[in-house]
């Protein structure tokens, strides 16, 4: 895993443009045991939204949250997503998603997902700016996937990213599979 200033700065057009990526470009960093490919940002979209991938082996479920402002789709690629959706109301949905399948979490509720497949790819749409998140919560990477061994980020890593992108983790959440 390289971690050094990664080549593909830049590769992004930084504004509204039109421009074309290959499979595997993009502003790629490693979170946890997932690569994140960001593929179109803020910056491209007058902040209107962002795009990115997640690559991963089958793994735990990632830490429950919930975004003040931020709404997030999941479309499924390859492999096995299940997504948990609590409403305002405290009733749970959990979800498989396999290639094809698409999901939708509005802003504000109570969500997490977990891979479940040998390898995973899901791609992300989220409201402008959130694609970013992953950047800070993890490290930029050339690496075309995911990291091994992980990367685990410093609890002040993930304090910061989690507050500057209003990501409001809830850590005691239990879902019904």
């Amino acid at each position: 895993m390289t971690f050094s200033d990664p080549t593909w700065a830049g590769i992004l057009p930084g504004e509204p443009k039109p421009f074309f990526l290959e499979s595997g470009q993009g502003e790629r960093s490693a979170v946890f045991d997932s690569l994140v490919t960001v593929l179109l940002s803020a910056d491209e979209t007058q902040n209107q939204f962002g795009v990115f991938t997640l690559e991963a082996p089958a793994g735990r479920t990632i830490v429950s949250h919930t975004h003040e402002d931020v709404h997030e789709i999941f479309y499924v690629i390859e492999g096995k997503v299940k997504v948990f959706v609590e409403d305002h109301e405290g009733n749970q949905e959990a979800r498989i998603l396999t290639p094809g399948d698409f999901g939708y979490v509005p802003a504000t509720y109570l969500h997490a997902f977990r891979a479940e497949g040998d390898f995973n790819k899901i791609l992300g749409v989220c409201t402008a700016g959130f694609e970013r998140f992953f950047q800070a919560l993890g490290k930029n990477t050339d690496d075309t996937m995911p990291p091994m061994p992980p990367y685990i980020p410093s609890p002040e890593q993930m304090g910061q990213a989690f507050g500057r992108y209003s990501n409001i983790p809830k850590f005691d959440q239990e879902w019904k599979e």
